[in-house]
Order: C-alpha cells, then structure tokens, then sequence
C-alpha cells in the first residue's frame, strides 16, 4: 500500500488546532498577509506567527515575501494530497492493508 502514514500524521498533527483549521479555512478565499489574517483572532501577532510556522513546516501553506509584509496562501498540491491520502484510506479496498491477512473482511 502506497500511503505515507508517517507524513500524513505529522501534517494532521499541524491541523489539530481549531485555530489552524480556521486559517486555512481563510486562506482558502485567497493570499493574505499575516495583518489581514490576525482580524480574524483575538490573540497576538507572536501567536498567529507560531500558527504560521506549523502550518508551513507541515506544508499546508506557503509564505512570500514582499517588501516588509509576508504574505501566506495554501499549498495546494500538499493539500490535495492530504484529501487524497484520506480517500484512499477510507475507500480504497482494492489495495486494502488487510487484503493479504485471513481474517480480511474487504470486499
């Protein structure tokens, strides 16, 4: 089976803060700085900007820089990824980990 559980749990692990899920909820309309971002919170620019940084080390997201401001959109390739890795997982009984056990139930 070609699914990466190691990647794939390290990148769930990034989203597991509702915080985070609503960035890339916002980030999904378009790019934005980090100051456009933070109007959506009630907490500081230090605790967005370590929000930041763990979902671009787990590459749901990508920063630019322009000037002063840093702007930050989805990554949307590694996005893809993660609904596809979660679609194989759920639905792919073809290549089921279990297919070759003998208690196997897929079908």
């Amino acid at each position: 089976m070609g699914l990466n559980y190691e990647e794939n749990a390290r990148i769930i692990k990034g989203l597991s803060d509702p915080n985070r899920l609503k960035i890339i909820d916002i980030l999904s309309c378009k790019e934005m700085c980090a100051c456009d971002i933070l109007e959506y919170f009630d907490f500081t620019q230090p605790t967005l900007s370590h929000h930041m940084k763990v979902l671009m080390e787990c590459g749901v997201v990508k920063s630019r820089k322009e000037g002063l401001w840093t702007h930050y959109s989805l990554n949307i390739t590694n996005c893809n990824k993660l609904v596809l890795f979660f679609m194989n997982l759920i639905t792919d009984t073809e290549d089921c980990i279990c297919k070759n056990k003998s208690k196997c139930d897929c079908k």
